[in-house]
């Protein structure tokens, strides 16, 4: 069988779309992930019952349903009582998904940090915050740097999942492409590679940066 490169070279703008869309879906949905993932690690391990409750209750909510099925209540569901975009559902999904994830790395992060330090500091008159800020999440990075970097990879495979939202990310802008063509090996090998390039050029600069954190200790 041989590679038809003329077909990837005719419709390889579009992949390009395609690739910036994912890109910016991927970014936002990283930092939000992020935001929402330490928020709910911090309540997981809070001493407010109420804090604590919550948070368990939405990461085993989330971590026990379907991304794609969370999707589509988020877009669909939500959407029938307030108005949002296809792009904003599908980057509210993924950083809501991914931060169920990353709150229970957080939370095992800080856990792993002698409780010692923490009653020390509150013993100095810190409160709750200021030894969660000063103390423990400086130690606490870099244990959980390598787990919450690997989610991001993941996250980055799982906005393919946002296309069922008719976003013209790179996996519909494939599909799209493939039913026009007829050139499905062609096209999805060089989606494929699209990915791999993201992934690998994260997975890079996680090294520099899990290098300087280990230079810097």
């Amino acid at each position: 069988m041989s590679l038809d490169l003329n077909e990837v070279a005719r419709f390889f703008p579009l992949l390009l779309i395609g690739l910036k869309t994912t890109i910016i879906i991927s970014a936002i949905s990283i930092a939000g992930s992020v935001v929402i993932g330490i928020l709910a690690g911090l309540m997981r391990v809070s001493g407010n019952k109420f804090l604590r409750f919550t948070s368990i209750v939405y990461i085993e909510w989330i971590r026990g349903t379907p991304l794609m099925q969370q999707l589509l209540f988020i877009y669909f569901g939500l959407g029938m009582i307030i108005d949002i975009s296809a792009m904003f559902a599908g980057v509210l999904g993924l950083s809501i998904f991914s931060g169920a994830y990353i709150a229970e790395i957080v939370r095992a992060g800080i856990e792993s940090i002698p409780k010692g330090q923490t009653e020390a500091a509150l013993s100095l008159g810190m409160n709750y915050m200021q030894t969660m800020r000063y103390i423990i999440l400086p130690q606490a990075i870099r244990v959980v740097l390598p787990p919450i970097c690997s989610q991001f990879i993941y996250l980055i495979k799982d906005s393919s999942l946002v296309s069922v939202l008719s976003i013209t990310e790179l996996t519909y802008m494939s599909r799209k492409i493939v039913g026009v063509n007829m050139a499905p090996f062609e096209i999805y090998l060089t989606v494929g590679l699209m990915y791999l390039f993201i992934t690998a050029t994260l997975s890079q600069l996680i090294g520099k940066l899990e290098r300087r954190l280990k230079t810097n200790a």
